[in-house]
């Protein structure tokens, strides 16, 4: 899915997040979004997914020269990010066949259960009772798995270990990219970004606070 960004904006009250940032993320290409903590990316983020609305400008979505309605975007994006949760009361078997009632995968439940590698218990398990690195490597098996035109990852290693993180790079290369995905990180660090080619530093377009 193409994303074009025009004179786009966010504010909270007096102070803009970021303001004035034209762009056009094109599909089959990867992006980073770089910017240090507290920065505005996660927010920047929310307004590519339509969770939140732009102070200021346009966003227009569109494929296959068509444009998509941001009330039908979210049937072509998929999201992973340290504020969107699991539905924690599930056991991770319902939690699956939940999200395949709603999304096109592009794997079986059985390779998705094989490439998360947890003990055969997890199964029957709730989400609950899962560690954080557990439910952050599902929140990513789920979104990036997903058959999407759009992913969007969030701080995607926040709480994952070394070899954890090896296998989100895994992940990434199997199923992130390809001619009808395309794929933004945010994040600040650099292992994060693989695959990525084209780089929005969220920093070149913030503005001091204003009264209008």
């Amino acid at each position: 899915m193409n994303v074009e960004l025009t004179n786009i904006g966010k504010r909270y009250r007096f102070e803009w997040i970021f303001r004035a940032l034209n762009y056009q993320f094109q599909m089959g290409t990867g992006y980073a979004i770089l910017g240090n903590n507290g920065s505005g990316k996660s927010t920047f983020m929310q307004v590519l997914s339509g969770h939140l609305s732009p102070s200021k400008g346009k966003l227009i979505y569109s494929k296959n020269d068509k444009i998509i309605s941001i009330d039908n975007a979210y049937k072509e994006l998929s999201f992973a990010g340290p504020y969107i949760e699991l539905i924690e009361e599930f056991t991770l078997q319902e939690m699956l066949d939940f999200h395949w009632k709603f999304k096109t995968m592009k794997c079986t439940q059985k390779e998705l259960l094989e490439r998360l590698d947890y003990p055969k218990s997890a199964r029957k398990k709730a989400i609950k009772y899962f560690s954080s690195g557990m439910q952050q490597r599902l929140k990513l098996a789920l979104a990036i798995c997903s058959d999407t035109s759009l992913l969007l990852l969030d701080e995607p290693t926040i709480t994952l270990d070394k070899m954890a993180v090896a296998w989100y790079v895994e992940l990434l290369k199997e199923y992130a990219y390809g001619p009808n995905r395309t794929t933004i990180i945010a994040s600040n660090v650099e292992e994060d970004f693989q695959g990525c080619t084209e780089r929005l530093n969220i920093l070149d377009y913030k503005k001091k606070s204003v009264k209008a």
